[in-house]
């Protein structure tokens, strides 16, 4: 079904029309799942805030003050988007409102979260696509489907990859060994052992020639080359020379970049602005970034400084001020000065949405506010 990423690799992505960024570290799965992924609109915010909560083995949802709303009845349950929650009842998905009313019956074998008003749903090993009304846009039919991104999204049939539009109809036929989502009008492809770049018509714009290539930002993409990483303009020069060792996609107008052991940051022009120095690095959001230095992670501002000593085994985004840490075994909440003002002392800790953090100790699951109060304490 679907899975939870601990990481800030994972839900740092782009906002609609803002390209995500890319890893060729990133394995294939990853990549395409990070594609799909949204902040959530100003009409989810004004939607009731619910939270599940699982009892006695089932699942229901609370309120913000912990008050039970939707009685426990759901073999499994995830968290609303876009006004609507999957949950399982039996061995069929479906989806219900704020109210616990079944708006789209459950009926699937398989299904995710909506998504700009589509969600991705399994009928009997073949995928497709519903809108918010449960009304099928795209039949099921495909091995495989990813969700729309900029009109179009990902299918495929057996190993193949193509593309559907967004009324359903198909675009390109699936057709390439591998390929990422359309940003800024081009979508990378994989045909053989090289890839290239294709317009939303189907039409080769930029020949198969690289040895992987990922998705355009701000009119530049990844390529590599040998064993080495470059950029590419939207006409297929190389503006900014394979040279790096890996590189990310640029965020921030930054974009991290490997040499030897050793990762830094150039500027839009191939500069090196943030000399070599880390062990890792993530792409920068709200002028932060993380770094890892000797196993320890923290966050450096534009300037390469670190505001954020590297001194925490991991670390999360930070929402609503406050970023997930782990010290030893255990989880807590520091905030943008690195003090710790919740304690390490969960199993698994996730990021503050409306004023609530997901924790976990063993195998229950709660809800704390921000001081790291129970709003509900864990349970299984």
């Amino acid at each position: 079904m679907q899975f939870h990423i601990h990481h800030s690799l994972i839900s740092l992505v782009a906002i609609t029309g803002i390209t995500l960024f890319s890893s060729p570290s990133l394995s294939s799965d990853i990549h395409q799942s990070i594609s799909s992924i949204t902040v959530k609109s100003a009409k989810e915010d004004s939607l009731p805030q619910l939270w599940e909560v699982k009892i006695n083995g089932k699942y229901g949802y609370i309120d913000r003050t912990g008050k039970l709303v939707v009685k426990p009845q759901f073999d499994y349950a995830w968290s609303f988007y876009e006004g609507l929650a999957q949950v399982q009842v039996g061995q069929k998905w479906g989806y219900i409102d704020h109210t616990g009313k079944l708006t789209i019956k459950t009926q699937f074998d398989d299904c995710d979260r909506f998504l700009s008003g589509f969600a991705k749903v399994e009928v009997g090993k073949k995928w497709g696509i519903i809108d918010s009304k449960g009304q099928f846009v795209v039949k099921p039919q495909f091995d495989n489907i990813e969700y729309f991104v900029n009109g179009f999204a990902l299918v495929a049939i057996g190993k193949k990859w193509g593309f559907v539009d967004n009324k359903g109809k198909l675009a390109i036929k699936p057709q390439f060994d591998s390929a990422w989502s359309f940003f800024e009008g081009l979508a990378a492809f994989q045909i053989g052992k090289k890839w290239g770049f294709v317009d939303n018509k189907g039409k080769l714009v930029i020949k198969p020639q690289f040895d992987t290539a990922w998705s355009f930002s701000k009119g530049l993409a990844v390529v590599q080359v040998g064993k080495k990483w470059g950029f590419v303009d939207n006409k297929g020069k190389l503006v900014i020379k394979p040279q790096f060792d890996a590189a990310w996609s640029f965020y921030e107008d930054l974009a991290a970049v490997q040499i030897g052991e050793k990762w830094g940051y150039i500027d839009r022009t191939g500069k090196l602005v943030i000399k070599p120095q880390f062990d890792m690095t993530w792409v920068f959001a709200n002028g932060l970034a993380q770094v890892v230095v000797r196993g320890k992670s923290g966050y450096i501002d534009r300037t390469g400084k670190r505001v954020i000593e590297a001194k925490f085994d991991k670390i999360g985004d930070f929402s609503e001020g406050l970023a997930d840490v782990q010290i030893g075994e255990k989880w807590g909440y520091i905030d943008h000065t690195g003090n710790l003002v919740i304690a390490p002392q969960f199993d698994s800790a996730y990021s503050f949405s409306n004023g609530l953090a997901k924790v976990k100790v063993g195998e229950t699951s709660g809800y704390i506010d921000r001081a790291g109060k129970y709003i509900w304490q864990p349970t299984q």
